[in-house]
């Protein structure tokens, strides 16, 4: 272990030696320009550039009317079904994620039969080695419950007897089921290890149930007396459904596939996308929103004169106030246009669970700002397609309003998106076959 001493000293010496990197690391936008080469995968309009092809799931932004590509309202398709349909046809009672679990990892809709099978094979996974909750989880704990699930994940190739078996698809698709039954107990582990030995909380750890869903045993194992709402399961149900998977080309999905093609195994390809997912230009934009929603409060005398939050917003988007970066978080989204589909579904469960929890006045501060932030954008900046509100927005007031700590919040993200990374774990397996090694040009100039 470093001393302080030489700790300080090494720091002293990396602050000293940044301009060096930063004089000798920086590339001039006009030879990215001079190069066609688009930063961040994403040319001017915000279109990726192609990288491969999937079934898994579609984006729609735009349409074409007349031979013109027109911005509409966002969809969001798993597998050929319309998420907005999926959750609807989820009933008023019915819990979404283990059926769309399966969807997406094998391409078609369950029967009921085959659906109580595979919830049945989840239930039976959910179940860590012996004393690894000892030994892994409460071994270090740490406020940030991504990097303690990445060591956990990378911990339970250890205990895996044939983490490389010759039979890579079907071991892979075994290692991905069991992945996705006991995140939620690597996460909902992780807090309580850190609640307790750093906060000095009380410290409670409750098995999941195995007649329970996901979300129900998410919000079981998190609360001291286990007790929840069938409106607090349902919603949490319906922003994991929505989280799962979005499109494949977002970084994680993409790191996802970038590793299992190089022949690496399938905890490495899943920590890999875990510490993609942690960045917070990818999983943490929730968490911005509500640190962006308290100071608006502690800003403005009343949540309801839509004069003063307006003129509020507009000192955020002007860099005058809050983090002073100009961003209003939750609005626009680098691929939808007009809307996002998940926010449209999502938004009325929001309503529903806020009018349960007496919170009105926050939900008419929400609605205000969805309507008056696009406005203000879009006369600020120079707009390529619409703005609208994203799903970020609202999922962190929902979390919050279901007491989950923000540790948790990108925690609760990655719970639901390793289902889109299995799939397309198994898709790059199979329907690949090739490495993925992109070209970088070189502009180094040559020296004596």
């Amino acid at each position: 272990m470093k001393s302080m001493r030489n700790e300080n000293e090494l720091m002293d010496y990396a602050m000293k030696q940044e301009e060096i990197c930063r004089k000798n690391d920086s590339i001039s936008d006009a030879l990215f320009e001079e190069y066609g080469v688009n930063r961040g995968l994403r040319d001017m309009n915000g279109k990726g550039v192609l990288t491969g092809l999937t079934t898994i799931s579609k984006i729609v932004s735009f349409e074409d009317v007349n031979g013109v590509k027109t911005p509409c309202d966002g969809q969001l398709w798993y597998r050929g079904y319309n998420v907005q349909n999926l959750v609807r046809q989820m009933g008023e009672n019915g819990f979404g994620f283990e059926r769309t679990a399966y969807l997406l990892l094998f391409g078609e809709m369950p029967t009921e039969e085959e659906l109580c099978e595979f919830c049945k094979i989840m239930a039976n996974c959910r179940t860590l080695p012996t004393n690894f909750t000892r030994d892994v989880i409460m071994k270090a704990p740490t406020k940030d419950i991504m990097n303690s699930m990445t060591r956990s994940i990378l911990t339970l190739a250890s205990y895996d007897s044939h983490v490389n078996s010759p039979d890579v698809i079907s071991n892979s698709l075994r290692q991905c089921i069991e992945l996705i039954s006991i995140f939620p107990m690597l996460a909902v582990y992780g807090y309580h290890a850190y609640n307790h030995y750093e906060n000095d909380d009380s410290m409670y750890i409750h098995r999941p149930e195995p007649e329970l869903s996901t979300a129900e045993n998410l919000l079981m194992m998190l609360r001291p007396d286990k007790k929840y709402s069938k409106l607090e399961a349902k919603v949490l149900d319906v922003a994991l459904l929505l989280h799962m998977e979005h499109g494949g080309g977002n970084n994680s999905t993409f790191t996802t596939r970038v590793v299992t093609s190089s022949g690496s195994d399938t905890y490495s390809s899943i920590a890999a996308a875990m510490s993609s997912l942690k960045g917070p230009k990818h999983g943490g934009a929730n968490i911005k929103v509500m640190e962006m929603m308290e100071n608006i409060r502690e800003n403005i005398k009343d949540v309801h004169d839509k004069d003063e939050i307006e003129a509020y917003l507009a000192k955020i988007l002007s860099g005058e106030t809050f983090d002073r970066k100009g961003l209003i978080y939750g609005m626009g989204h680098a691929v939808y246009s007009l809307s996002d589909p998940r926010e449209r579904v999502f938004k009325s469960y929001v309503e529903k669970l806020a009018g349960a929890k007496g919170r009105g006045d926050d939900m008419y501060l929400y609605n205000s700002i969805e309507e008056l932030a696009p406005k203000l954008i879009a006369g600020e900046r120079k707009i390529f397609k619409g703005v609208s509100p994203n799903v970020d927005f609202y999922s962190g007031f929902v979390y919050e309003m279901l007491g989950i700590p923000q540790e948790l919040y990108t925690a609760i993200f990655a719970i639901a998106r390793i289902v889109g990374w299995s799939a397309h774990r198994m898709e790059e397996l199979i329907g690949m076959n090739k490495i993925i090694r992109p070209a970088y040009m070189s502009v180094m100039k040559e020296k004596e």
